[in-house]
């Protein structure tokens, strides 16, 4: 098997999407596990930005730095690079589908199913107030967990 290499997608890659990806570079450290991690957006209105402030914050207090990511959009080599790619909503797993070429071979999943919700989305907290951004890393902290424990284990 090739390496394990994981993509998180949201929408704009700037709140949702980063965190998950810092919450599974810390379990897949903390486990030993080798893959390659990235995150990106379905949509493109924020390529290139930093994520939102308050999701540097929410990561900061959690021991992750992620100021240095950078807001991407979802490519059609994506789904040959990776080899697992999971969104944070319904919504966005739709348009996952749409956008995957023909004999792609990565496996697409929802967030929360690896936390044991399966179909629940991982709720935007653009919209809202700081904490909305703490329940956003409870959530993407507990399926990082449970997906790096399943990967570890050969499955997901």
């Amino acid at each position: 098997m090739s390496k394990i290499a994981v993509l998180f997608v949201c929408l704009g890659n700037i709140c949702r999407s980063p965190l998950a990806e810092a919450a599974f570079r810390l379990e897949a450290e903390r486990l030993g596990l080798a893959v390659d991690v990235d995150s990106a957006g379905t949509g493109g209105w924020h390529q290139g930005e930093p994520p939102d402030p308050r999701a540097q914050a929410v990561a900061r207090r959690n021991g992750v730095d992620i100021g240095g990511y950078r807001a991407r959009r979802v490519r059609g080599d994506d789904f040959d690079r990776f080899t697992h790619i999971v969104a944070m909503d319904g919504e966005n797993l739709a348009n996952l589908e749409r956008l995957r070429p023909p004999g792609a071979q990565a496996e697409l999943s929802l967030m929360l199913d690896h936390a044991g919700r399966a179909g629940e989305p991982v709720e935007d907290p653009y919209y809202g107030g700081d904490d909305g951004f703490d329940v956003t890393w409870a959530d993407v902290r507990a399926a990082a967990r449970g997906l790096a424990q399943a990967l570890r284990h050969g499955g997901a």
